[in-house]
Formats: structure tokens, sequence, C-alpha cells
């Protein structure tokens, strides 16, 4: 049976590109080094890796090994943090992953929180562009615990945190506010816009183009951006609307703020392979208490555009 130091010792070389490297990394001879593949490769029954003049190149049974020896060592490390924690070790590291746009809007509050209790627990987060990419990297072994949607027939525990609400953002003057409806927008009504979009790796992309189809159009791109805070900023310059997650829209947003209609929503969960041990459990009762899924700034001015358009005169028929 393959054993962690082996599993380390693939895992090295593919990552620094050589023996000689991997052995200067792991602080081994090189000889040892190609002592533990070998009678690696002869425990799975073939060649893991091929020497090329210049580097290395894993064989099909070593790609096929390859995340399977990430999973087991990232399991490793968070088997032992749980352990330390679960007998009282406050120290260690909470492996956390997430979307970039909930790394953005989510987090940062919950996370203040959350190391005001446990100030000896370091964080290591992994941020990923879309929900199935983020689903594949937590059957990996790669975090404790997940934030965002709730993966398909997902095995292990999950802590629903709410619906985080969508909204259109556009510049102050975009002539959009002639046709809102209070602090809502039907999206066919931008049909013919030129929207701030997202770049096509990005989870916020698909969130948009579903919106829109639903409401009938293809939406025409004036820019393309990776990051929901950087779309807010175009938008307001002007580019066009954006949607984005309510709790990316900064308070100091000078632009215009609307509810589309029909609105968008994604639920969000934290989710764990394993039963969460106490400090995990820790982050989780914050995270479903505490996320800013709305944020009061921003539930504010919806209300305000919502009582500014209830007192106003109805024009008569």
């Amino acid at each position: 049976m393959a054993t962690l130091r082996q599993l380390e010792y693939l895992v090295t070389i593919v990552d620094e590109g050589s023996f000689t490297r991997a052995a200067e990394s792991l602080n081994v001879t090189q000889p040892g080094l190609s002592h533990q593949l070998q009678a690696l490769e002869r425990e799975v029954g073939g060649p893991l890796l091929e020497r090329l003049p210049r580097g290395v190149r894993l064989t099909p049974a070593g790609r096929s090994m390859l995340p399977h020896a990430r999973a087991a060592l990232a399991e490793a490390t968070r088997a032992t943090n749980s352990a330390r924690r679960a007998t009282g070790v406050s120290t260690g590291e909470l492996h956390l992953a997430a979307l970039y746009s909930i790394s953005s809007g989510v987090l940062p509050r919950v996370l203040g929180l959350w190391r005001r209790q446990h100030p000896e627990v370091r964080i290591r987060l992994f941020e990923h562009r879309r929900w199935d990419e983020l689903a594949q990297a937590m059957a990996a072994g790669q975090a404790d615990v997940a934030v965002g949607p709730l993966p398909r027939d997902w095995e292990g525990t999950a802590r629903a945190i709410g619906a985080e609400e969508f909204l259109v953002v556009t510049h102050v003057d975009d002539p959009v506010a002639a046709v809102a409806e209070g602090p809502a927008v039907r999206l066919a009504d931008l049909a013919e816009r030129d929207w701030v979009h997202f770049t096509p790796d990005s989870g916020l992309s698909e969130i948009l183009d579903d919106a829109c189809a639903a409401a009938g159009f293809q939406p025409r791109i004036a820019v393309r951006t990776e990051q929901a805070p950087s779309a807010v900023e175009y938008a307001g310059a002007g580019l066009g609307p954006t949607l984005v997650p309510a709790n990316t829209i900064p308070p100091h947003f000078a632009g215009t703020v609307l509810r589309p209609d029909p609105p968008v929503r994604r639920h969000l969960t934290g989710y764990t392979r394993t039963s969460p041990d106490p400090v995990t459990t820790s982050f989780l009762d914050i995270l479903s208490s505490q996320a800013p899924l709305m944020p009061a700034h921003v539930a504010e001015r919806l209300r305000d555009a919502d009582r500014t358009t209830r007192a106003a005169p109805r024009k008569h028929e």
C-alpha cells in the first residue's frame, strides 16, 4: 500500500518539475527520493513519471493517481488539525474554499467575527470561479468547509445559509430609471442595452446569461470582467448595467441600484465532506447567522426607492 511519504514525493516531483528540485525541497537525497518513487511504482504496477531532458511528465497512470495523492495529503493535514482542535489545541489552520464573489461579498464580515473567537487559528482560503469547480475541489479534499451552492447529491454535511439576492446596478443617470417601477426593473426592458458582463469562465457569467435568457434575450457585451466589485465600478462609470450579488455593492456606490424582475437569487450553504469538528462547527454557526446576504446599506436604498415611488402622485389615466 502506498504511504503518505511516497505520495508526498510524487506530488512534490510534479510540482517542482524535476527530481533535483524536489529532493532539495523535501531535504532528502535524490537517490532516496528515486527509491521511494520506484517503490510506489512497483506498488501500482507501472511507471508514474517519465524523465525528460528538461523536467518530468506524468504517464497516464500518474495522471490518474495525482489528484488522489493530493487529496490524501490534504486529508491527512486536516485530520491532524482536527484532532489537535478536538483535544483542545487552539492552533492550526482552517481550510476554507469559496467562490470569488462569495469571498468578496460574504466572507470578510464572517471571517472577521470568527477570527476574534479563534485568534490562534490561521485561515487558508481557496477561491474558485465556478460552483462546479468548487464542488470538485471539495470532493478531492481541498478544504475543511466550502461556501457556495450545494452540489447535487452531496453526501457530506451541509448547513443552509440563505438566499443571496442579485441586483441590477448602473450609472446614476441611466435612463433605465424612467422605466423602473420603484426599486424594480423588468430585465426585458434592458434587452437592447450593452452590459457589463463577466468572463466566460466566471460563474457570474452563467447567472447573468440565464437571467437574461429567462427574460427573452441574450445580453450584448460592452466589457467583460472576472470580479463582481469591478463590474459594479464599470457599471457605475456608465459602461452599461450589470447583475451582481447585493453584498458586493459598496456603501459608497453612487449609481442606481434596482431589483430585477423576475428576481435572481442564489442559495448558499456551508458544506463539508465529513462531520465538522468543533472549530469548523463554530465557523458554520457564524456563517449561517451572520452572513451579509443583503447588506443594510443596500436594503435601505431599496426601501428609500420604494417609499419615494409610493409617495409620488399617481398620474391620471
